[in-house]
Formats: structure tokens, C-alpha cells, sequence
């Protein structure tokens, strides 16, 4: 049976309410003690947190050893210890001189001594090589197993592989500052006052690292990717789209004094634009047969480039230098 869901609705001074109420636990997070502060308590704390945090905040993530971020530690992300960052120590008030950064679980009982992303397989925990799951293991360093018989556990340890294709052994939690983020070459986003926000600088950062198109995950593609040609090995919503874009981009250039090169970008996939048109006499099956034909002889082998690996099927990568200026390759 579903679960009940219920539909609230609020005034005006109701709704403003609820929307000061969310602003003071992304501010105060799990530091009132389950008891709402009074206006000059919330005041002071102000004061007191708000500049600290400003200045010392932490980035955190979950990385590979080709140094992308997969996974940008957030206020609700799970520790080893089944607790939320929110929940481990992440204010200070001088950043600490050794490396690495602890941040270690603040809830009562936890041995947690530092925050330890663990991957989800799905909505599932990932499992030790002991067949246990990471729930199962101590939240103490090297994580041994905690179910009963299970003696030949060491440590944590799995065969789970990332996204981005390393394996679990192969990433580390990186706890840094602003500064030292910076001198990676990955972005720190806007300063921002609310509590435990570890590495989410913004929307993106909510995407695994393979996915993300800013320089702390995979990166945008070049100009040469996004541009070239159209060809049968392509989408076939750009397939299908493939005269009318070019004929925009024609009548950009007869704006800017019209086509004088024969090597212009703008016949880059001339054979393309005729072998879709159907030929005279030729019938729908026919017609369909050399499309598909055409598909397969044009995706074969695999290329690569500085974007990454692409396979048959998907856009074949070409160099960032101009038509003009591309050595022709010899006939085989």
C-alpha cells in the first residue's frame, strides 16, 4: 500500500515561517541541541559562527587518483559510521597544520575519529569482499568486519568500481581549503553561510564526478568536439536536424561577406546531406538498407580524445586545428 501523502497549504505569514525556519537549520545545522534558539541566542551565534565559517570552510570530496572529484561531500552525504557530514565536526576556528584534516563524528558513542565517504551500489550499501556490507563493519580504521564468525576480515575492502572507472581502493577523501582547492585548478563556488557544505558549490555539484562539466569532474568538451561534423554514426535527432543546421550556419557566413573557400567548415559533411536525401526511384526499404549500411561502415574502431573514450556509435573525435591547416592523411 502507498504511503499516505499530505498536501499543506499556508498563508502568507504561515509560509514565511516555515521559510525562516529552514534558513536557521541550514545555519545552525544539529548545533541548538534539538531546541530552538532564542531570536538574541541565534543573533549571537551569528556573530560568533558565521565569520569562521566564512573564512575556514573545508572543501571535501571523494576522489580519483586522476584527480576528479566523484563525488562532492554534502550536508546529508553518509559517513562510514552511517552518520550525515552534518553530524561530524566541520567549524573551526584555526584550520588545523597537519594533513590530513580530521573531522570526526560528533554523535554520542560514535568511534568515528574522521568523515569516510562510502559509495551506495544503487540505493544499496556497497559490500566488503567478506560479503558483508560497509553497515556492517566497524566505523574504526581499517574497518574490520563486525558480524560474528567473520574472522578473516582485515579491513575494509571491495571490488565495488566507481563511475568513473577506478576502483574503491584507488579513491581518497580529500579534506581542503579554499586555497589549496584553488591550486587544483577546482572551483570553490561563492561563500556561503550555511553549515556543513563540504564541496557543494552549486547545482552541479550534486552530479557524480563522470557527469560533471565543470574542472572538478570530467570537464566541458573541447570546441573541435562540440562542433564537428554530422556524419551517419550520429543521433538521430541530429541526423535528423541536419539541414536545418546547416543552413543556419550558412546564413551566418553570407552575413559576414559570404563563402569563398572551399574547404569552408560548411561542406565538412557535404556527403552527409546528399546520401540523406533518398535518390530518385528508390524505395522506402531500399532507402533504409543504405542508411543502415552507411551506419555501420562509418562506426566502426573506436577514437579517442582528450574527452575521453568513445566507442562505435558515438562522435569520433578530431583535433582542434582548423581544415586548412589539418595534414592530409595518405590513401591506404
Amino acid at each position: 500500500m502507498a504511503e499516505r501523502q499530505y498536501h499543506l497549504k499556508f498563508d502568507n505569514k504561515n509560509a514565511q515561517a516555515v521559510d525562516e525556519y529552514l534558513e536557521y537549520k541550514r545555519i545552525v545545522g544539529d548545533d541548538d541541541g534539538g531546541e530552538l534558539m532564542t531570536p538574541d541566542q541565534f543573533e549571537e551565534y551569528k556573530k560568533k559562527v558565521l565569520p569562521m565559517r566564512m573564512k575556514n570552510r573545508l572543501f571535501v570530496s571523494y576522489s580519483a587518483p586522476t584527480g576528479m572529484d566523484c563525488k562532492m561531500i554534502g550536508p546529508e552525504t553518509p559517513c562510514f559510521c552511517t552518520h550525515r557530514y552534518k553530524q561530524h565536526k566541520t567549524d573551526f576556528e584555526v584550520i588545523p597544520t597537519d594533513r590530513p584534516i580530521k573531522l570526526p563524528c560528533r554523535q554520542k558513542g560514535c568511534k568515528c575519529a574522521t568523515y569516510h565517504f562510502a559509495p551506495l551500489n544503487g540505493s544499496q550499501p556497497i559490500r566488503c569482499t567478506c560479503k558483508h556490507t560497509s553497515e556492517e563493519h566497524s566505523e574504526e580504521q581499517p574497518y574490520r568486519c563486525k558480524k560474528r564468525g567473520c574472522i578473516k576480515c582485515t579491513g575494509f575492502t571491495s571490488s565495488f568500481t566507481c563511475g568513473c572507472g577506478g576502483s574503491y581502493k584507488q579513491h581518497k577523501m580529500i579534506v581542503e581549503t579554499a586555497e589549496e582547492r584553488e591550486a587544483r585548478g577546482h572551483p570553490i563556488g561563492q561563500a556561503t553561510p550555511y553549515a556543513a557544505m563540504g564541496g557543494i558549490t552549486g547545482f552541479s555539484s550534486l552530479a557524480d564526478g563522470y557527469m560533471r562539466l565543470d574542472p572538478s569532474g570530467r570537464g566541458a568538451p573541447n570546441k573541435g568536439f562540440l562542433e564537428q561534423s554530422i556524419t551517419s554514426a550520429d543521433n538521430p535527432f541530429l541526423r535528423s536536424n541536419v539541414q536545418a543546421i546547416k543552413s543556419h550556419q550558412m546564413q551566418k557566413n553570407m552575413l559576414k561577406g559570404g563563402i569563398d573557400d572551399p574547404d569552408d567548415e560548411i561542406f565538412s559533411d557535404l556527403t552527409e546531406r546528399v546520401s540523406q536525401m533518398k535518390r530518385p526511384g528508390e524505395a522506402d526499404m531500399d532507402y533504409y538498407e543504405r542508411r543502415y549500411q552507411e551506419r555501420k561502415s562509418g562506426g566502426k574502431g573506436n577514437a579517442t580524445d582528450s574527452y575521453g573514450q568513445l566507442g562505435a556509435g558515438q562522435r569520433k573525435a578530431i583535433d582542434d586545428k582548423p581544415r586548412s591547416a589539418r595534414t592530409p592523411q595518405p590513401k591506404k
